[in-house]
């Protein structure tokens, strides 16, 4: 069985369910992930999604923040969600697909504009959370195929953003958050599932704008990785 997945950082999927309608019009992707649902789980725009076929959904959201979503016209078993760094803020759900695969929806810290765990508590709970994440990865390596998606906030590859020299002391892209994610990465037996396809040092934006303020790409579902 081939299943078409997608994974989108939506911002408010409410304000853009239309959005999300015509993605799935176009790509008709059997699971999509959305990160940044910016919702309450009562408030999830269900029905248009009933309409559409997708009606086997995992929900893990708040309200105006955050927020993680998989929803699917496959059924799915095990649906799990996980709170990282002491928090509840809704940044991991899980699903197995059929065929076994555990699916990871995972949406990492953003982590501030000052790339200085003792200077910005949003850098050091990126830090943290990704730590976390990659030892309960460990743990669970061998367990069964895995794919992991999301919005991970980090570009990891001199090809993935416009200058890597100026940007390397700029959030997403600073070493210490590269090292993190290359861990993350061996802890779970991920394969950059994007670069595999177009390997560097091809570039490829998942987003082709660039913040006014400081140049930087923005780096939604930057890497999508896969195990097994």
């Amino acid at each position: 069985m081939t299943l078409r997945l997608a994974t989108w950082n939506i911002n408010s999927v409410r304000l853009r369910i239309d959005n999300v309608c015509r993605l799935i019009a176009e790509g008709a992707p059997d699971v999509l992930c959305l990160q940044e649902t910016k919702t309450p789980d009562a408030l999830f725009p269900s029905t248009a999604l009933d309409a559409l076929g997708y009606r086997h959904r995992l929900v893990h959201g708040m309200k105006g923040y955050n927020g993680v979503a998989i929803v699917s016209r496959v059924p799915f078993e095990t649906p799990e969600t996980r709170g990282w760094c002491a928090r509840e803020d809704c940044r991991h759900a899980i699903a197995v697909l059929p065929g076994g695969i555990e699916l990871h929806n995972i949406y990492v810290p953003a982590g501030g504009d000052v790339a200085d765990p003792k200077l910005n508590p949003k850098f050091a709970h990126k830090l943290q959370f990704l730590d976390e994440v990659t030892s309960w990865f460990a743990e669970r390596r061998g367990n069964r195929p895995m794919v992991a998606v999301g919005d991970l906030n980090i570009a990891p590859l001199e090809a993935d953003v416009w200058s890597h020299k100026q940007l390397l002391t700029v959030v997403s892209h600073t070493p210490v958050e590269v090292e993190r994610l290359g861990r993350l990465q061996q802890a779970g037996g991920f394969v950059d599932a994007v670069r595999h396809f177009v390997p560097p040092p091809e570039r490829l934006y998942t987003w082709g704008a660039t913040a006014p303020a400081t140049g930087r790409p923005r780096t939604a579902a930057a890497v999508s990785t896969m195990s097994g």
